[in-house]
């Protein structure tokens, strides 16, 4: 095979594994609830957990890649979320599990942007865009595959082959990696803020496990207030320190510029909301429905169908109305399209809800691809880097805090011992709906032309 297409298709095999493990075990989570002898709700840190190590390893991705080689820290990922993954389909406790998930989100913190990295240093600029289309495959087909591969084998196997169907995946990639792909290194490599990197890791870390302590599990104990507060503390050490550095981590001076700030801020109050629907859904249908893994998987995966329909037709959108007005109305169609799955019930026709969940992945598909274009507008192509670990960090947390939101409502509204009502469901798509809704009025301060440029206007 053409090491053209070689390379990509390798970097994407990996990046297919992630995705696919990512999207899968949502739809187990009443299962491994069952069997770990805990309630579903609380199964929402096997998400949260994952996402937020994902994201506090960000950034030093990049930089041990530059460090100790592309491809050594391509095959440590591999190993890492391997190794995790076994380690997660043996646990048997939540607390195991937990924590095999924090390890399984730090290798694929690595595993991702290294993945993009190698390609970009292996591949000539006449071939990247080929290369990137093949590569981006997994982003696509994953979301789609995950719940219902997820369900397949949750519903006739067992949930512990999801973490385990990686292991060959894994090993074929470390295979070929090693074969095929340059060791690639810098020979110059920029210093690192460890300051910044710890204090953001342990503040993000501690004040959402400090939360969901407090909010989910009515703890109040000395830990728990211990992570909140300390939490709290080492994010205010990393806005003074962000100040002073003249290479932080985060770069806060990138808030300056209007485009990006309304997409970090006003676009993680959308993603709040949105971000709750992978966790609320499948939930819904099991617990509320007596829908089995499988059958629930099928009809989530809809939204992902939905999403692949949008992305041929984001371009033209955005160039005939405008990204102010695509954000603007569109984020709300998309709001409202999250609440109306609350009235969803158990007697509702299957054609009915597979429409809905359709038609919300083509709304949020537009408006996922308006907001990660609209923050790039007005920056500097020396700011490009900070920019993008800046809003992949801001992505996966806010989708993370949805996720531990919705997981609040749920709680709140279930009886001591009791199991989830239905009405606490639609009470939480009503809720997380109406959030994504109100960002809304952030987009509408958008200027006219605001990304005139990206859209061809």
């Amino acid at each position: 095979m053409d090491r053209r297409t070689l390379i990509p298709l390798i970097m994407s095999s990996a990046l297919l594994m992630q995705n696919l493990d990512s999207t899968a075990i949502v739809t187990a989570l009443p299962l491994i609830a069952g069997a770990l002898g805990e309630t579903p709700v609380r199964l929402h840190m096997l998400m949260t957990a994952y996402m937020l190590a994902f994201a506090a390893c960000l950034p030093l991705s990049g930089w041990l890649a530059d460090r100790f080689g592309s491809r050594q820290i391509f095959r440590l990922s591999l190993i890492i979320f391997v190794v995790s993954s076994v380690m997660c389909g043996f646990a048997n406790s939540f607390e195991q599990l937990i924590l095999f998930r924090v390890v399984q989100g730090m290798g694929g913190a690595m595993m991702v942007p290294v993945a993009r990295l190698i390609l970009v240093r292996s591949v000539s600029k006449a071939e990247l865009v080929n290369a990137m289309i093949l590569m981006s495959l997994p982003s696509f087909i994953g979301p789609v595959l995950g719940p219902v591969v997820g369900g397949f084998i949750a519903t006739f196997f067992s949930w512990r082959w999801i973490f385990w169907m990686n292991v060959p995946v894994g090993l074929i990639g470390f295979v070929l990696v090693t074969r095929y792909i340059d060791d690639i290194r810098e020979t110059n490599v920029r210093s690192f803020d460890w300051p910044g990197f710890l204090l953001i890791s342990y503040g993000l870390g501690a004040l959402v496990f400090g939360l969901d302590a407090v909010l989910t599990q009515r703890a109040h104990d000395f830990v728990s207030l211990f992570l909140l507060i300390s939490g709290a503390i080492a994010l205010v050490l990393y806005f003074l320190h962000a100040r002073k550095s003249d290479k932080p981590i985060l770069d806060l001076a990138l808030m300056r510029v209007n485009t990006f700030r309304i997409s970090i801020t006003t676009g993680s109050i959308f993603r709040i909301g949105i971000g709750a629907n992978p966790f609320l859904l499948p939930m819904m249908m099991q617990v509320g429905f007596g829908y089995s893994p499988f059958q629930s998987g099928l009809i989530t995966c809809m939204s992902s169908i939905g999403a692949l329909f949008m992305r041929s037709a984001s371009k033209r959108l955005l160039m005939w109305l405008g990204f102010r007005n695509v954000l603007v109305w569109n984020g709300l169609i998309s709001g409202l399209m999250l609440a109306g799955c609350g009235l969803f019930q158990p007697d509702t026709p299957h054609l009915i809800m597979v429409a809905v969940v359709f038609s919300g992945g083509l709304f949020r598909s537009l408006q996922f691809t308006s907001l990660n274009a609209i923050a790039f507008a007005d920056l500097e192509s020396s700011q490009m880097s900070h920019a993008t670990t800046f809003q992949q960090m801001s992505q996966r947390l806010s989708m993370s805090a949805g996720i531990a939101f919705s997981a609040t409502i749920l709680h709140t509204m279930t009886p001591e011992g009791g199991t989830i009502p239905l009405s606490a469901f639609a009470w939480a798509f009503f809720i997380i709906g109406t959030l994504s809704a109100i960002s809304s009025l952030g987009f509408a301060r958008l200027t006219p032309d605001a990304g005139g440029e990206l859209a061809g206007r």
